[in-house]
């Protein structure tokens, strides 16, 4: 479908989802999110999209932050009302079942940190920067932050990235464990490309289920997590790609997985 803020397009089975306001320096505003869940769901029900790489269009930034212009005189009730929303839209990002990349190619400030925060994998240009500006607004991050941010960095360094409103640069985000790469800006998406291409040789029923188990396992305690665990293997155990898969295996050939 036809978007005005974003730009989903196909290359074989990978998905690209570009957030497409780069005058306004790719700036969340309010339908800018809503649009992202629409391709979002348009994603979740392509079955021939397996990987969906998330990036910002221009050379200058992944996503700015929200556009707090279209914040500006909201009520208490209307503020949280958007914040809901805007929380179960990146929300789908974690219950999509097929792995989603950020390739973080500028500014991830606010709203668009979030963003990348929601992505189960972020890689970043030698050129991005992170970070999340909300109290010097006089706000808190409002579509994640104070909930990913602590579980993917720890609570020290996430505590004091939010309340010092600072930024750190490309290498610093690597270090603390914010990204999983850095590359050169001009190699990022190819370098995007060539880890979904490595992902989607792989069963996509078993991937989509390591998914969904490692964040709902990261939800409880570590039995919990166990049972959950046991539940998406005996999923596998009675597929055909894992049939497939074992198969492929004893006869020494590549296999041909289907996603069933």
């Amino acid at each position: 479908m036809p978007y005005d803020n974003v730009i989903l397009e196909k290359e074989d089975s990978i998905g690209i989802l570009y957030i497409n306001r780069p005058k306004a320096m790719n700036a969340l505003n309010i339908a800018t999110i809503q649009e992202i869940g629409q391709a979002i769901d348009e994603v979740k029900m392509d079955e021939e999209i397996k990987v969906l790489i998330v990036t910002g269009a221009g050379d200058k930034a992944f996503v700015a932050g929200a556009d707090i212009i279209g914040f500006m005189g909201l009520s208490s009730a209307q503020a949280r009302y958007y914040s809901d929303e805007g929380e179960q839209i990146f929300r789908k990002l974690d219950v999509l079942e097929k792995p989603v990349i950020a390739a973080v190619n500028g500014f991830a400030l606010g709203g668009g940190c979030e963003l990348a925060l929601a992505c189960d994998i972020r890689l970043a240009s030698d050129k991005a920067v992170f970070g999340l500006p909300e109290v010097s607004l006089g706000v808190i991050p409002g579509y994640g932050g104070t909930q990913r941010l602590p579980r993917l960095i720890g609570e020290g360094r996430a505590k004091e990235l939010t309340f010092t409103a600072g930024t750190i640069n490309a290498a610093e985000a690597y270090r603390v464990g914010l990204v999983n790469h850095v590359y050169p800006a001009a190699e990022l998406m190819e370098q995007a490309r060539k880890l979904a291409r490595q992902i989607m040789k792989n069963a996509p029923l078993s991937v989509g289920y390591s998914k969904l188990a490692i964040g709902q396992g990261l939800q409880g305690d570590l039995e919990s997590g166990l049972r959950i665990e046991s539940d998406f293997f005996g999923l596998c155990v009675a597929s055909e790609d894992m049939k497939e898969g074992t198969q492929a295996f004893v006869e020494k050939r590549k296999p041909q997985f289907k996603g069933q």
